[in-house]
């Protein structure tokens, strides 16, 4: 019988040799870090120290000497193991942080290693050590051009994954920005606001600017989905209708409509002072009975209400509302009463409501929009993974 052809299922054309396997020990010199000098590490210099965190891609201080020419690969030993990395900078390893030196392409090897399997041998405190690294055994190119196109492609993906992840960080930043300086603070001002717009903000209880809701659901399929429990939030009618549900009878929950809010009154959810969501892609959603609900009414803008409660006004408000007890343990079980005495400071003018709640839903969607992006260029990078390796 013949072998099977060593290839990958995807590749660029004009490549159709077979793949080898080799082990990564005769491919490329493989060593651990140890040690560095206390004196030798400082918070500015020429060179990277580098261990296995993931964060700061790995990078926990400077030196101005190195250990490890670049071009280079490093896989992190200890806490998330086997994750390759390519290093363009001379650098100094240290702790279980493995470097490996390697004619490959070093973006290409990168991928090759983050699409292996280690086998952890370690029976203590899990770690892969370089004679581990050494002896694991890889499928590779042997030809320098295909492993170059290979890594230029996962490098323009990364890319492009790095872009949209600093694009969406840096509107997080702003969209923490305008909270903060969009909302009266207890000078009835804040701190920018849209040209044309002078007067103190008013202070409101949350009474008069919204009506309970307290119609209970019928009609509904009385069915609940496995991933939603009361604490979590509301219940779209769009999950019951593609039936990602288990059963469970629902009669007794609140029928909410787009546009309605509930505030989860016993729990936080890891929240720092309580949440409050509305129900905004979907026509209609049941929330349990564990909530209070209520909708906005003329009086303000239900996108600005939205956006103000992800201030910081609003924690500070409800954490007064709260009895000292559950404050104490992080829970915020405000009686419906107290609830609708909170007060929110709001522009006199709808007109200015309207402004800032249209720009923050802005700034949301094309978070939004980045977020997307980059799950379809990760979905797209793992798709690529599986394929043009073996």
């Amino acid at each position: 019988m013949k072998d099977e052809k060593k290839a990958p299922k995807l590749r660029f054309k004009g490549f159709t040799d077979d793949w080898e396997q080799r082990k990564l020990g005769d491919v490329a010199k493989i060593t651990a870090g140890g040690d560095i000098n206390k004196g030798d590490l400082i918070n500015k210099g020429k060179y990277p120290v580098i261990a296995n965190g993931l964060n700061n891609n790995g990078i926990v201080g400077y030196s101005n000497k190195y250990k490890i020419d670049a071009p280079a690969v490093t896989i992190t030993g200890r806490g998330t193991l086997g994750v390759a990395t390519a290093r363009f900078i001379n650098f100094t390893p240290i702790v279980r942080l493995i470097s490996i030196k390697s004619d490959l392409d070093p973006i290409y090897l990168e991928n090759v290693i983050n699409n292996t399997h280690f086998v952890i041998e370690s029976t203590g405190v899990p770690q892969l050590t370089a004679p581990q690294v050494k002896r694991q055994t890889v499928i590779l190119s042997n030809c320098h051009i295909e492993q170059t196109k290979i890594g230029s492609l996962f490098l323009t993906l990364d890319n492009a994954i790095t872009l949209h992840e600093e694009k969406k960080h840096q509107l997080e930043r702003l969209k923490s920005a305008l909270l903060q300086k969009m909302f009266a603070d207890k000078s009835g001002y804040p701190d920018i606001r849209f040209e044309g717009f002078s007067d103190e903000w008013e202070q409101c209880k949350l009474g008069d600017l919204a009506d309970r809701v307290t119609t209970k659901n019928k009609g509904m399929v009385s069915e609940l989905p496995l991933t939603i429990s009361a604490q979590d939030g509301l219940i779209s009618q769009d999950e019951f209708f593609n039936k990602k549900v288990a059963s469970k009878d629902l009669s007794s929950y609140l029928l909410l409509h787009h546009g309605d809010f509930a505030y989860n009154k016993s729990y936080s959810n890891g929240y720092p002072f309580g949440t409050i969501k509305r129900l905004e892609k979907y026509p209609q959603g049941v929330v349990s009975s564990l909530y209070i609900a209520f909708k906005p009414n003329s009086s303000i803008s239900s996108d600005f209400m939205a956006q103000y409660y992800e201030s910081n006004n609003w924690h500070k408000e409800i954490y007064k509302c709260a009895a000292e007890g559950a404050r104490n343990h992080g829970l915020l079980n405000v009686p419906p009463s107290d609830f609708f005495a909170t007060n929110l400071n709001i522009p006199i003018t709808k007109s200015e409501q309207l402004k800032i709640g249209r720009l923050l839903n802005a700034v949301d969607q094309t978070i939004t929009l980045h977020d997307q992006k980059l799950n379809l260029l990760k979905l797209v990078k793992q798709s690529l993974l599986q394929n043009m390796f073996i």
